[in-house]
């Protein structure tokens, strides 16, 4: 079983548009209602893949009641912890050729009761967990070491931890050190401060975020692939992907991949690289099932060409 915490959940409402004109009337082509919050996806996408998971998450409002409702009909246990403030909705806006366009509202903010409840409840669901997914940004009200007491509190209970933050919280939350962390390019360069315009630059800055603290780094680079470094060494994969729909949940789609493959290894690695891949190239924020995996576009090798240009450089 995968537990995910969300701590800033969302309903999120995605409009495919054929190009976005500001100051104009656009007409959608498309329109879906969906849970959203990068833990909430995970558990999407391991639900998709027919695996279990319970999702905990702060729950206010009538937006928190659709949630909840919407998790229950895609097969997923949600544990909720009320909370006073309303939970918040979002608007993507996706275009034709895959640009996507997000309005994100701040959230709730969580009291120190409500904080407390959330790592309570975390702590509860936990037992008879493999792995607890942390994701995503902290509402208003919770400090940048919430995450951090989160992991200490998971190691403690004997649980492997994997993390999707950034900034702040996840400088915080490496003293811990998480099982798992995975940042994207951006998320990757601002945590260690350096430019990543090869793969070599990437793997050279996952090696210091494991110096951190990180036991194993998962790193997206977007189109270029995705990095993995652990103490066994790294890896470097790609996947083909024929048309790009959505990116929308793609990065919680690839961590669901790793972490039902068992979360390490070249294995893992693939598993990731191919559930990212089909994400991309569903609409909205729909997560893939297995039939809408091709193992066979996805290539990783221990051979990490550390030249190769990022077609995306972070600078």
């Amino acid at each position: 079983m995968i537990l995910t915490v969300t701590p800033n959940p969302s309903l999120d409402r995605t409009y495919e548009v054929p190009a976005l004109e500001r100051g104009e009337v656009n007409r959608a082509t498309g329109e879906r209602v969906d849970p959203g919050g990068k833990g909430v996806n995970v558990s999407r996408a391991v639900a998709a893949a027919g695996r279990r998971t319970v999702a905990v998450l702060p729950l206010g409002g009538a937006p928190g009641a659709v949630v909840a409702e919407l998790l229950d009909a895609q097969g997923i246990e949600v544990a909720p912890v009320a909370v006073a403030g309303a939970t918040r909705s979002n608007i993507a806006l996706a275009e034709a050729d895959g640009v996507l366009t997000k309005i994100n509202a701040p959230g709730p903010e969580l009291t120190a009761a409500e904080q407390e409840l959330l790592l309570e409840t975390v702590h509860r669901q936990s037992r008879g967990a493999d792995w607890i997914a942390c994701c995503g940004s902290l509402p208003r009200g919770l400090a940048p070491s919430w995450y951090a007491e989160l992991v200490g509190r998971a190691h403690t209970a004997g649980v492997r931890i994997a993390l999707d933050t950034s900034g702040p919280a996840l400088a915080a939350a490496l003293r811990e050190r998480p099982d798992v962390v995975k940042p994207n390019a951006e998320e990757l360069a601002e945590a260690v401060g350096c430019r990543l315009t090869t793969v070599g630059d990437a793997v050279k800055a996952a090696e210091e975020l494991r110096g951190m603290g990180a036991r194993t780094v998962l790193a997206s680079l977007g189109a270029d692939g995705q990095v993995l470094v652990d103490e066994h060494g790294a890896w470097f994969g790609t996947a083909r992907v024929d048309v790009v729909r959505s990116n929308v949940g793609a990065g919680d789609s690839s961590l669901a991949g790793f972490l039902i493959a068992g979360g390490r290894g070249p294995e893992a690695l693939a598993s990731a690289l191919a559930h990212g891949a089909a994400a991309v190239q569903t609409p909205g924020s729909v997560m893939p099932t297995p039939g809408d995996l091709d193992p066979a576009a996805v290539t990783v090798t221990a051979t990490v060409p550390v030249d190769r240009a990022l077609k995306e450089p972070v600078t």
